[in-house]
């Protein structure tokens, strides 16, 4: 997975402390943690460029524990929470959908957690088995059942009181997640209006600070901080560590996979002015590095237990070769080959695609699988080595036949770029120069037309337009880039539900 670090500081309010609070009337103050992940697919720790460790559920269950215990000796409270996006994708989430993930998040129960929209790769129903599981509150005020009616075991809203103060929480689910997820007739309605409706009805019932927890992308949580929708905004869905405060509002995302984990200490007074409760406040804000936290030893015992039944699922055969695959190098970046339709096959039809594209050098295996060859999920890993994720996209025709000659430009020579296709086949000449080699294009049974939106399936390498391929950088995603499962686990799905692999070298590449 590509790593997405960056740290947004918004003016020099934002970690600094407002120097004192008004003096009013018979106040009550409250001392309140929240600590906030989200984004947090791997179980356990892994190595950045720096050479450090960091991440997974050990290190987040040790910085909860001690911020929980710092809390109650300080007669404060610790409210610890996840902003969605954990049931997929990762290696075992392809095997048991998740299961794991709740069980570990039920060691260390978020105080709110909000779905994001990985919470639903595995459709509706494995959705609503895990969330059976979970051990802990959750909320979505913009997701209902087809009928309207809350799904279960979700609110819409909760009023904690705080020695005596009144925090109002509220959760918001992605918008778009029909879009790019598997949520059936789950409804989504907008996020945005539904933050500011559900803190409007929390502030009639009382709150006096507001809370929103929402998956949202970046133009949403724009919008509801300079919208002042919420007092504090904690959100999930970028990847990026992002804090910004103006002195009434305060957002804050944590990075993802618990790399970093961000805590805001808020210290809240209440008192009465002329009749009415007036609210002050201040935020503290402390990010931690999780390459410093010693992991938490019981969560790190389960894990590891999880760990060994990985591996012994990963050598678990999922389907025969009937034809030989060849993934050497020489082969993959220079001709058609079967492997290469295979895996190009698996994604597009995963993803319903029109057309599928990725590059043989992404394909590492440098090996060949005879005939009758059982293959086992490692070796797929094997094959797929950079832990790449599959992205959808809309493209015109025109950027298709532009992908194609890209993909050849470096023939004779190998290069990692050779487009391994699925769903289109063309010819090609090379003794012409690079840019002008491709003669005939066919999408399925139909001559490309340049001027029509096709459907295409990719890896989130191609898609930032690596490799050469600057076609796919601005092309509408239907499936972004971090949202995209697995193309491992995509594979793995295709293999184990063809059972017997026949596809060959088919002619899909023809050169003259």
């Amino acid at each position: 997975m590509t790593l997405t670090r960056r740290l947004f500081l918004f003016g020099s309010s934002c970690l600094a402390l407002i120097s004192g609070l008004p003096r009013l009337a018979h106040a009550q103050t409250a001392r309140i943690t929240f600590i906030l992940v989200n984004d947090i697919y791997l179980m356990n720790e892994e190595e950045g460029p720096d050479g450090k460790k960091r991440g997974g559920f050990p290190r987040l269950a040790a910085v909860v524990k001690a911020e929980r215990e710092k809390a109650e000796k300080s007669g404060g409270r610790a409210v610890f929470v996840h902003a969605g996006d954990t049931l997929s994708p990762s290696l075992l989430s392809g095997i048991d959908r998740g299961y794991h993930i709740i069980q570990l998040l039920n060691m260390i129960p978020p105080d709110i957690f909000v779905p994001g929209n990985h919470e639903f790769d595995f459709g509706k129903d494995v959705f609503l088995q895990r969330m059976k599981e979970a051990k802990f509150p959750l909320f979505a005020a913009n997701m209902r059942n087809a009928d309207g009616t809350p799904l279960p075991g979700y609110q819409d809203r909760a009023l904690l009181d705080v020695d005596g103060v009144r925090i109002g929480l509220t959760g918001q689910a992605l918008t778009e997640t029909p879009q790019v997820s598997n949520s059936g007739d789950v409804r989504f309605s907008p996020l945005v209006a539904s933050v500011r409706e559900q803190t409007e009805t929390l502030r009639s019932e009382g709150a006096d600070f507001t809370v929103a927890v929402v998956h949202a992308p970046r133009v949403q949580d724009v919008e509801l901080f300079t919208g002042r929708a919420a007092d504090l905004i904690l959100t999930g869905h970028d990847h990026d560590l992002f804090l910004d405060y103006d002195g009434r509002t305060a957002i804050v995302e944590s990075s993802h996979d618990a790399h970093y984990v961000t805590m805001i200490d808020l210290t809240i007074r209440v008192g009465m002015s002329e009749g009415r409760r007036v609210t002050s406040w201040f935020p503290k804000f402390r990010v931690v590095d999780t390459a410093d936290v010693e992991p938490d030893p019981a969560v790190l015992a389960v894990v590891r237990g999880y760990e060994a039944e990985l591996s012994k699922e990963l050598d678990v055969a999922i389907a025969t070769t009937a034809v030989q695959l060849d993934s050497r190098t020489a082969t993959m970046r220079t001709s058609e080959a079967a492997i290469g339709n295979l895996f190009s096959d698996a994604i597009r039809a995963t993803t319903e695609s029109d057309v599928a594209i990725t590059n043989g050098g992404g394909i590492r295996g440098e090996k060949v699988y005879p005939p009758g060859t059982a293959i086992t999920r490692r070796d797929v890993l094997a094959e797929f080595p950079f832990g790449n994720h599959v992205v959808v996209l809309d493209v015109s025709g025109e950027a298709l036949r532009a992908a194609l000659e890209n993909g050849i430009s470096l023939l004779p020579n190998t290069a990692g770029r050779f487009p391994q296709i699925s769903g289109m086949r063309f010819e090609a000449d090379l003794s012409k120069p690079a840019g002008q080699r491709v003669l005939s294009v066919r999408v399925g049974d139909a001559p490309l037309d340049e001027n029509r939106i096709y459907k295409l399936a990719t890896n989130d390498f191609l898609a930032r337009g690596s490799d050469g391929y600057t076609m796919f950088r601005d092309a509408k995603r239907l499936i972004p880039d971090a949202d995209g499962p697995l193309m491992a686990n995509e594979v793995m799905v295709y293999l184990k539900k063809v059972g017997t692999v026949k596809t060959g070298v088919e002619g899909r590449i023809v050169f003259k």
